[in-house]
């Protein structure tokens, strides 16, 4: 009956995010387009969602898709860890050393992990994150943590 296994999922879980979120704002002023309320944004991304998701629901049992492949537990936990790594370790290590540790460890699920597109993008990533973030929006972390001698 299920003629795309993948569209049927991501149609599944976009519905159930969508409807979440919606559920979520329930608790929280509305306001309207002019004077938008907490509610407002969440409410409508919410609703997007579910009718991208209807669509992919539908779309599974009309066009013919590919299976789902093989469940990627290394890729999965590798970006997990590094998520979970960045977190303990920004404030006492500071933006300079997290970043490009989250950078590698999350680029090492890849089955076309390169050493030098990774280096380069950790660095990119972490110059432009600490002029946007530290100095062009003033967010309260450290370029080099106390672990490093820093303040």
């Amino acid at each position: 009956m299920i003629r795309s296994t993948r569209d049927f999922w991501t149609g599944a879980i976009y519905v159930l995010i969508g409807l979440s979120a919606v559920l979520i704002a329930r608790d929280y002023g509305m306001g309207s387009a002019v004077r938008m309320g907490p509610a407002y944004f969440p409410t409508i991304l919410g609703i997007i969602l579910m009718v991208v998701g209807a669509v992919a629901l539908i779309r599974s049992f009309i066009l013919p898709g590919t299976p789902i492949g093989a469940f990627a537990i290394k890729g999965l936990l590798l970006v997990i860890s590094s998520i979970f790594l960045f977190g303990f370790i920004v404030r006492e290590a500071g933006l300079l050393i997290a970043l490009p540790l989250l950078v590698i460890i999350s680029a090492l699920a890849s089955s076309q992990f390169r050493w030098v597109p990774t280096i380069a993008l950790a660095a990119g990533l972490t110059v432009f994150c600490a002029f946007v973030f530290i100095k062009g929006l003033g967010v309260p972390l450290p370029l080099i943590g106390p672990w490093l001698g820093g303040g």
